[in-house]
């Protein structure tokens, strides 16, 4: 009887989770109407993808190959990006690079999320001295910049990939704990969670029932936004020989170590993975920028 009382609950009218299939269909449809740059985005994401996941089958040579008689090579109908000082194929090293990277941005958006979500909405929900704690909490670590915060975990936890994923999740999830946090607390006004608090709703069902969909489309704009940080600050910390290990190809180990010693006489071996990342970067940028005016009432008509 109580979850039939439930069911008649009026939720949110710009809630994702009542969206069905037909409209989520139209929903895309319009998206890549009324914002072509973010369809652009979206198009430039998904080949990204698409070129990791099928990289190992797909790169013309090995991307771990010593070659002395190729080195350095500038593009050729052989090599279309060039060879590097050790005379590695700087496309197959590229699209390898691909499968780390976004892979490092996706687990550790899921992970920022999780916990940026779970910490807000009961943040929000039980408030009082819970609140103000974690509040403080989350407050200490949103006064370090994003790259020296992974950095210090970095040296706390060990350079491997496992611990950049960890440290990009701990680094991230201050922002999407804020932003979700601010939308639950005007959910928690609402009447519906009244009503489900007068007929006897649980916390925990109130709080995953009510409260978590209603906060989908905040934490979505957030997370989209946070993808491409994630990605640069993957990169510095490669970059700065702290991030992933030497034998894993990311494109910030591209970027980094003794590579660094030929890019004025070899510029193609820092200018082809260089842009690869700046491109990816613009399009989940450009995607979530879009995606904030789409989701955003106060801005859907703009």
């Amino acid at each position: 009887m109580k979850r039939q009382a439930e069911r008649t609950l009026v939720t949110s009218p710009n809630s994702l989770a009542q969206l069905t299939p037909a409209r989520s269909g139209k929903a895309a449809i319009r998206f890549l109407r009324v914002k072509p740059l973010g369809a652009a985005g979206v198009v430039i994401v998904l080949v990204a993808a698409l070129v990791a996941l099928v990289a190992p089958l797909a790169v013309p040579h090995d991307p771990w190959e010593l070659n002395s008689s190729t080195i350095l090579q500038s593009p050729n109908t052989t090599f279309w990006f060039g060879t590097d000082m050790l005379g590695r194929d700087i496309l197959s090293r590229t699209m390898y690079g691909a499968r780390i990277s976004l892979l490092v941005a996706l687990v550790s958006l899921l992970g920022a999320s999780f916990i940026g979500t779970a910490v807000s909405i009961t943040s929000a929900y039980f408030g009082g001295w819970y609140d103000l704690v974690v509040q403080r909490f989350v407050d200490a670590l949103t006064a370090f910049p994003s790259l020296l915060l992974a950095i210090a975990l970095m040296a706390a936890f060990g350079q491997s990939l496992t611990n950049v994923m960890l440290a990009l999740a701990v680094v991230f999830s201050p922002r999407i704990t804020r932003v979700v946090r601010s939308a639950a607390l005007g959910i928690m006004q609402t009447p519906y969670i009244d009503a489900a608090r007068a007929i006897g709703a649980s916390d925990l069902r109130i709080m995953v029932r009510h409260i978590l969909p209603n906060t989908l489309a905040p934490l979505i704009v957030i997370a989209t936004a946070s993808v491409g940080t994630m990605i640069i600050v993957e990169a510095s910390l490669s970059f700065l020989g702290v991030g992933t290990p030497a034998n894993v190809i990311s494109w910030g180990s591209l970027l980094s170590g003794e590579v660094q010693q030929f890019f004025a006489t070899a510029p193609w071996i820092g200018l082809f993975p260089g842009f690869a990342l700046t491109l990816v970067v613009f399009g989940i940028n450009v995607f979530g920028d879009s995606l904030r005016d789409v989701l955003d009432p106060r801005l859907r008509g703009t």
